[in-house]
This record gives C-alpha cells, sequence and structure tokens, in this order.
C-alpha cells in the first residue's frame, strides 16, 4: 500500500542504530529523505539509507543541552526546506536501584529522554505550523507500565512522555498536526546488552509471541501514524507493539503446552 510518505522529510533523533535505525530503513523505503540526529551518528547507517535512493543527512547532538535540541531542529529544516515528520526516538538510562540514584544519572535521563523532546517539539511544532501542520511521533516503552528495579528514572522519563504526548496532541491537533506515540515492548538493542541470557530468556518467556521484537516492526508502525493518508484520524493515541506482554497472562505455561492445549478438541472445566 502507498503510505503518500515518498519525498516528504523525517527527522529521526537517535536513528543511527537500534530501534531508531529500523525507523531510519523503513521511511526511507516508503521514499523519505531522512535526517539522522544523535551524539554520534554512524557514517555506515547514512551510507546505507542513502543506497535507498533518499537524501540522507546526519545532525551531531547531545539532546540533553538545550542548545542543542534548537539547532537540531534548524539545521534538518535548512537541510531538507521543511519537515513533514519528527520521530524523538533518542532514549538514555543509568539503571541504579532507588537508594543509589545519582544527581548526575537522574538529571541525564530526564534530560535526555523527557527535557529534549519538550524542548525539540517546542521548535519542532512551530516550524510545522508555519507549513501549514505535519506529524510527531514520540517512542515510548512498556517500562512505564511495569514496576521495574533500578529503573526509577528511566521510567519516570517515559511515563512524562506519555502525559506530555497527550497535551502536545490537543494543542496542535488545531494547527494540522497529528501526535501519536509507539510503546515498544521487548528490542534487543545496545540499551538492554547488559541483561544475561538468562534473563532475556525470562523476558521472551513473559512475551505471548514468544520472541524479541524486530526494529522494523517499530518502523512499520511509525510509518502508520504518520501516514495522513491511512491514520489521518488518529491522534493522541499510543500504540503498543510488545508481542502481547502488557496483557500480563495470568500463569505462564510454556509454548508447547499452549498448542496442546488449543489443539484440544474440547475445553476442560474445573469446578470451584
Amino acid at each position: 500500500m502507498d503510505l503518500g510518505l515518498k519525498g516528504k522529510n523525517a527527522l529521526i533523533t537517535g536513528g543511527g542504530s537500534g530501534i531508531g535505525l529500523g525507523i531510519s530503513r523503513v521511511l526511507a523505503g516508503e521514499g523519505m529523505n531522512i535526517a539522522i540526529a544523535s551524539r554520534n551518528p554512524p557514517g555506515e547507517a547514512i551510507k546505507e539509507i542513502e543506497a535507498l535512493g533518499v537524501k540522507c543527512i546526519k545532525i551531531n547532538a547531545d539532546l540533553s543541552h538545550e542548545e542543542d535540541c534548537s539547532r537540531m531542529a534548524a539545521e534538518a529544516v535548512g537541510a531538507f526546506g521543511r519537515l513533514d515528520a519528527y520521530i524523538n526516538n533518542a532514549a538514555w538510562t543509568w539503571h541504579q536501584p532507588v537508594t543509589k540514584i545519582t544527581s548526575e544519572a537522574f538529571g541525564d535521563t530526564i534530560n535526555t529522554n523527557l527535557r529534549a523532546c519538550v524542548l525539540s517539539c517546542r521548535d519542532i511544532s512551530k516550524h510545522m505550523i508555519e507549513n501549514g501542520g505535519g506529524n510527531i511521533c514520540i517512542i515510548g516503552s512498556t517500562v512505564r507500565l511495569f514496576a521495574a528495579y533500578s529503573e526509577a528514572s528511566y521510567r519516570i522519563s517515559k511515563m512524562g512522555l506519555s502525559m506530555y504526548m497527550e497535551t502536545l496532541a490537543i494543542e496542535l491537533a488545531p494547527h494540522n498536526i497529528r501526535v501519536n506515540m509507539i510503546t515498544p515492548g521487548f528490542f534487543r538493542t545496545k540499551m538492554v546488552a547488559h541483561i544475561s541470557e538468562e534473563a532475556v530468556g525470562d523476558l521472551i518467556g513473559m512475551t505471548p509471541a514468544r520472541r524479541a521484537g524486530r526494529p522494523d516492526e517499530i518502523g512499520n508502525a511509525v510509518a502508520f501514524v504518520i501516514s495522513d493518508k491511512v491514520s489521518g484520524f488518529t491522534i493522541g493515541r499510543d500504540l503498543i507493539v510488545d508481542g502481547g506482554v502488557t496483557l500480563n497472562p495470568l500463569g505462564r505455561p510454556g509454548f508447547d503446552a499452549i498448542k496442546a492445549m488449543n489443539m484440544q478438541e474440547e475445553g476442560v472445566s474445573e469446578e470451584r
């Protein structure tokens, strides 16, 4: 299906690796020109996107700094002339239990994940209003929906993003700017590289799909929500792409056991 994105321009923070690169690939495949912003955008990612036949630029920006948020938006607009889509994907975390949270770690996480989104959307929204509209997509996290050890700062930042997204959506909708959120479940990115294989197995075991997500699956979700052609009436929504983990199924039988239960001709009843 043609999503109507060809020839449009997107700015993606953290777009050179992990989920961000998956988003960049999908949107470039739809014909969008891509601006990748991060602390050190990898040259190979730029070449890979350009090989898809679109324009791709890199913007060096540390989004924990306010001046970089404003400069990032200005550079993207200067390169393309206008921005049609902004995907706020960059994220940072420190894994610290509540008794050991440092002001540095808390500040860095909040500044990169939440404050940077607020400040960059402030400037990008002004540009989109002047140019008649656009789309903003904020990447959240299912971690905000679970009590998670050593992730207090990260969960606070992601919960804040969810609340901010809703306010942003209602304020910008009259200006023909649609704002939505994509919330990924478990994806094997650099952010979870510290997790042991045993813990990875536990996380996958908690996921009804019985696997980790693929970066292109978030890319496909982003392409859907920023396409005015197919989701033009979708505003302020949170699309959860998590393999079913937030369904919180009671009991977690093995995959083979689930298949066996579903192949039984009759259900099993129990008296209580």
